[in-house]
């Protein structure tokens, strides 16, 4: 592998993140075999996108660690490109969501160990990558193998028993406790396939097999050859395994375990990866062994249902497998003190910055609280001040003055932060810092802060996916995947009693995909129920919203043309102040009032300074939210 020249410190402050930048996009091209493939840099997780691979953006203060994370990443995607083939992977997919998440994990484990076998500097950056993940999530502190996810457990003892990866310390520390999560027989059955690993196809029937083993998924080889010849031949996009060259990788990307580079949890320097990969980008068509529509790519189909206002209106197939759910439901105690000390920790570097604009938004909200005076009153206390001008022209009466209250409307702020798998590693973590030392400082200035999150209970679908199924699926079914909601913390509890809560954003497997439009409704309607005379609404997200499973069975469009309909009726007959951050993902083009951000690292004084604005205007006009309103929708 190419080793990574680091300008001395003389150099300009960014040269050696973009020395870094070109010297891995050189690398990943060459490794995938796709000189001509673009590469380019956003905060979130790294994704396979039409014709181009996105890694995540490096951090301005490069240190080892982060730019082995970073290698690991642009090497394991490189080897998806050239080893990896989507028609296969959609002919022999499982559907249930666990099954899914071990079936990637064993076909990352698949593709990564042959390259691993053939170039010493990529087993290298791979095995790094996965140690310096594991370490900097807690996991060797981990003493339960209960807090092993299943899919991470299966590809590292895949990794392990293919040979080609050596573990480091903290990685074999994960994998005895790993060997504890999966069946004797089930270990024993890895051994069995090395002699696949060069054959995708082969590889994945035993996969299934394993599986079927396993108890997650019953496996029928006769079936899954009849699929795996549909998917062919209604396959309009071009594989994505070596030769080519020219095409897109996987045509768009899905956020699926099964797609989206296959990166373990928190490979790279914003963590991407968690088997489920980059929640952000639109599924490709077919993958999963389905197309509901047959119709392909989501932006291509249905122009027509556009111009129908009665087919194209939102709808949701099913709420009944839908969360409304406290942090501390999602998460057991130990677990939680382990999260909330690991943001403890990556609070220290970004404490300075934030603190000190937290500071400032402090003494401004203070000072519109303070009492004022009214002088040159002909009644009320002496104002001393002004007997000097009386005793130099007798002339001139005794002036009073009276002390005042100012206006200072009781305010709450509700903080709506994307949970969404692109929100992994940085993002997610920077935005659980930014909320803790929000909430900290608006409380003692007596403003009430909510803080809530918003994402999926599973990838492509859920239980209300299997119920469209069960139906016959339906043309035009809605959403179809299922709500989860999250309350951090609610308004009237104190930050001390919810800190340890919102170490859950750094949960393994909570960050999946996100419906944006009813998330903000959910966070709206609470806001205007409460009793205070200011209400502001704060959204934090990196992309516009992405369920693959509606996306697939409904217009192209379908979840981002609700979002823009819920933003429009709040920012017109909502009395509550709406207000939106972009991190990677231009928010603008939806919202009145954004602001983009492309550093994670901005967005704690982001926040700071768009509710100094916003303390500074007025507040909203004085509208009512009807029922109506919401029903409208």
């Amino acid at each position: 592998m190419t080793r990574i020249p680091v300008p001395g410190a003389g150099g300009r402050a960014n040269e050696p993140q973009e020395a870094l930048k070109n010297v891995t996009s050189a690398t990943l091209r060459a490794v995938a075999g796709r000189p001509g493939l673009v590469v380019s840099y956003t905060p979130g997780g790294a994704a396979l996108i039409g014709g181009q691979a996105r890694l995540p953006l490096p951090p301005r203060k490069l240190d080892p660690g982060q730019i082995t994370r970073l290698r690991g990443t642009a090497d394991s995607l490189a080897l998806k490109l050239r080893h990896h083939d989507i028609t296969i992977q959609a002919g022999l997919e499982p559907t249930g969501i666990e099954a899914r998440e071990v079936f990637s994990a064993l076909e990352q484990a698949r593709y990564e160990t042959l390259g691993a076998g053939r170039m010493a500097g990529v087993a290298a950056n791979i095995a790094g990558a996965v140690e310096e993940r594991l370490a900097g999530e807690g996991y060797d502190k981990a003493t339960d193998p209960g807090q092993i996810p299943l899919g991470e457990a299966v590809r590292l003892l895949a990794l392990e028993r293919f040979g080609k990866v050596a573990p480091g310390p903290v990685t074999r520390h994960v994998l005895d406790l790993a060997r504890q999560v999966l069946p004797e027989s089930a270990q024993a059955a890895l051994e069995r396939m090395i002699a696949e690993v060069g054959d995708q196809k082969r590889f994945a029937r035993s996969t299934r097999e394993l599986l079927d083993e396993m108890g997650l998924e019953d496996f029928d080889p006769t079936q899954a050859d009849r699929s795996d010849d549909e998917t062919r031949s209604g396959e309009s996009e071009p594989e994505a395994g070596e030769g080519a060259e020219d095409s897109p990788p996987e045509g768009i990307s899905s956020p699926g375990p099964e797609s989206d580079m296959q990166m373990a949890p928190g490979e790279g320097e914003s963590g991407e990866g968690e088997e489920e990969g980059s929640a952000q980008q639109a599924t490709l068509p077919g993958e999963g062994g389905e197309d509901p529509a047959g119709e392909g790519d989501p932006s291509r189909r249905r122009n027509s249902v556009d111009e129908d206002d009665d087919v194209d209106r939102y709808k949701v197939f099913s709420r009944t497998h839908d969360q409304v759910v406290g942090a501390l439901d999602l998460c057991d105690p130990e677990e939680l003190t382990r999260l909330r000390a690991q943001l403890d920790m990556q609070l220290s570097p970004l404490q300075g910055v934030v603190t000190r604009i937290a500071n400032r938004l402090q003494r401004r909200l203070m000072a519109q609280q303070t009492r004022s005076w009214e002088f040159d009153l002909e009644e009320g206390l002496l104002d001393v001040s002004r007997l000097a001008r009386m005793v130099a022209n007798p002339t001139y009466t005794l002036s009073y003055k009276q002390e005042k209250e100012m206006e200072f409307r009781d305010t709450v702020v509700s903080l709506l932060i994307d949970n969404s798998g692109s929100m992994r590693g940085r993002p997610i973590s920077v935005a659980a810092v930014s909320a803790d030392i929000l909430a900290r400082t608006l409380e003692r200035c007596g403003v009430k802060v909510e803080i809530l999150g918003f994402t999926t209970s599973a990838w492509k679908g859920g239980k209300a996916r299997e119920d469209w199924v069960a139906a016959g699926k339906p043309p035009l079914p809605g959403r179809l995947n299922d709500l989860r909601h999250i309350i951090y913390k609610e308004a009237d509890v104190p930050w001390r009693r919810a800190r340890r809560a919102l170490g859950l954003m750094l949960k393994e497997g909570i960050l999946k995909e996100n419906i944006d439009g009813e998330a903000l409704l959910w966070a709206h309607s609470r806001l205007v129920g409460r009793p205070e005379a200011r209400r502001i609404l704060m959204v934090i997200s990196d992309g516009a919203p992405v369920d693959d499973s509606t996306l697939s069975a409904n217009t192209g469009n379908y979840l981002e043309k609700h979002l823009r309909e819920v933003i429009a009726l709040i920012q017109d007959r909502s009395p509550a102040q709406l207000v939106a951050i972009g991190i990677g993902h231009d928010v603008t083009r939806y919202y009145q009032r954004a602001v983009t951000i492309n550093d994670p690292e901005d967005l704690g004084g982001t926040m700071m300074r768009q509710l100094l604005e916003l303390f500074e205007e007025p507040s909203a006009p004085n509208r009512r939210w009807r029922k109506a309103d919401r029903l409208a929708l």
